[in-house]
């Protein structure tokens, strides 16, 4: 009977797996983050459109006052997501360069390992033709 394949490295690859994983959801969480920031953007893009919409409609002062106070309140929120934007961005693209170094080296584990159940395979097929053949010549002189 012969031996089982042992891939050596297997306890490195399940490492690099596992940090594979990891990476794949600290991407999934910054980019999540951003995905709120664009849905934040997005909320107050449409209440600036309907206190717009509301500024047109009305000739009262006050009202016209107190639509200015929150149209300059809806631009500082909209000013601060854009910086949370571009950080959580930064932070989105850094995350992407870490899962990509895990993959490369995730990636080339999986191919040596490959390689070497291939080796493997190849040997054993040698090994079992050999023995078919000495099997054959021993069959042949009896």
């Amino acid at each position: 009977m012969a031996k089982k394949f042992v891939f050596e490295l297997q306890d490195v690859l399940d490492f690099r797996n596992f940090e594979k994983e990891q990476a794949e959801n600290e991407l999934a969480k910054a980019l999540a983050v951003e995905t709120q920031i664009n849905n934040d953007l997005q909320t107050i893009a449409s209440q600036y459109l309907f206190l717009k919409s509301e500024m047109n409609k009305t000739s009262n002062f006050e009202d016209v006052i107190v639509n200015n106070q929150h149209k300059s309140l809806l631009n500082y929120q909209k000013e601060e997501l854009l910086k949370q934007l571009a950080e959580a961005k930064l932070v989105s693209e850094e995350k992407r360069k870490v899962l990509t170094e895990v993959m490369k080296k995730t990636t080339a584990l999986e191919k040596l390992k490959e390689k070497e159940q291939e080796a493997y395979k190849e040997a054993l097929d040698y090994e079992e033709s050999n023995f078919v053949d000495d099997l054959a010549n021993s069959k042949a002189k009896y």
